[in-house]
């Protein structure tokens, strides 16, 4: 993923101020220099306008505080755990759909924090996918079918997720940019277990398939049909891998059977103006490892609107 986001290196920046100004001045008068020379390379060389739009998705474990001490230890390494077992997911009941992407690539570019952690995507739809997949993979594990013993020690867990869709680039081994910093300011102001996304994403999904309500009517025809696909994915790989979620006729009995966006209006943090909506999905899908299966129901977010703005 890194070779489609803004790079913006540090040796290139460090010989612009070279070129262009002093490290150092000691003057016995100060005075405030002119920056205009410094400021048009400076700006020619970050280039702002092509900088690439990149899908966040945050999670975060729900009052991860609230545990006690020897479990808190534990919460992070059960985090690791969701997160493993949910690549794992996408990349069988979704082939197609991160094909781009490898599993390597995508813990790499795993953000941590300890108790949750920050997921870089292309497009929306990839981030809102694995935000599914993670969902179920919470369920397997709070209903005792994934790594029970555990489960009985730490005891059950919550998440709540942020999806943004905006400016992001790579600087010194790291992700910065809107698309992370929006997304960590959601999920600070978000006191419950929901799914909130930003004005982008929702604009996004909008644009492509008229709207999240929609995610619950679409085929995998319909969905292969978004531009950002259209054109630029191996089809073939649906004649061998089907998409768990998206199937070639609609139906509400799998995959996506309810969707819900609810406005919440705008939210400030610091100097910041965000607009906000709450999203409910709800997905059936199959869960099989081993000898079993079994369809699992789950509920990405919740309807509360409250408690946000």
């Amino acid at each position: 993923m890194d070779k489609t986001v803004r790079t913006l290196d540090y040796e290139k920046i460090l010989r612009i101020l070279e070129d262009t100004e002093e490290k150092y001045v000691f003057e016995k008068v100060n005075l405030v220099p002119k920056e205009d020379d410094l400021e048009t390379k400076l700006r020619n060389y970050v280039n702002y306008s092509k900088m690439n739009r990149k899908a966040v998705l945050g999670i975060d474990i729900y009052k991860y505080s609230s545990y006690e001490p020897f479990e808190q230890i534990l919460v992070p390494v059960m985090f690791k755990l969701l997160f493993r077992e949910t690549i794992e997911m996408c990349f069988k009941n979704h082939a197609f759909f991160f094909q781009k992407y490898t599993k390597e690539e995508i813990e790499e570019n795993f953000i941590s924090t300890g108790d949750g952690g920050f997921v870089i995507f292309d497009i929306p739809l990839h981030a809102l996918l694995f935000a599914c997949n993670f969902a179920i993979a919470l369920r397997t594990y709070n209903s005792y079918h994934f790594y029970p013993k555990l489960r009985k020690i730490i005891g059950g867990a919550s998440l709540r997720y942020a999806l943004t869709y905006d400016n992001l680039y790579y600087f010194d081994k790291s992700h910065y940019g809107r698309a992370i910093i929006n997304n960590a300011r959601i999920l600070n102001k978000d006191t419950l277990n929901r799914c909130i996304i930003d004005q982008n994403v929702y604009d996004w999904f909008t644009l492509n398939i008229d709207g999240m309500e929609n995610l619950q009517l679409l085929t995998i025809d319909d969905i292969a049909s978004i531009y950002d696909i259209q054109g630029s994915y191996d089809f073939q790989i649906l004649e061998e891998q089907p998409d768990a979620i998206f199937s070639t006729i609609s139906t509400r009995e799998t995959g996506i059977i309810n969707s819900d966006v609810l406005k919440i209006g705008e939210i400030q943090s610091k100097e910041s103006t965000l607009s906000v909506y709450n999203i409910h999905v709800q997905v059936a899908s199959k869960w099989q490892r081993t000898d079993s299966q079994r369809m699992i129901t789950v509920s990405l977010g919740n309807l509360n609107t409250s408690h946000l703005l």
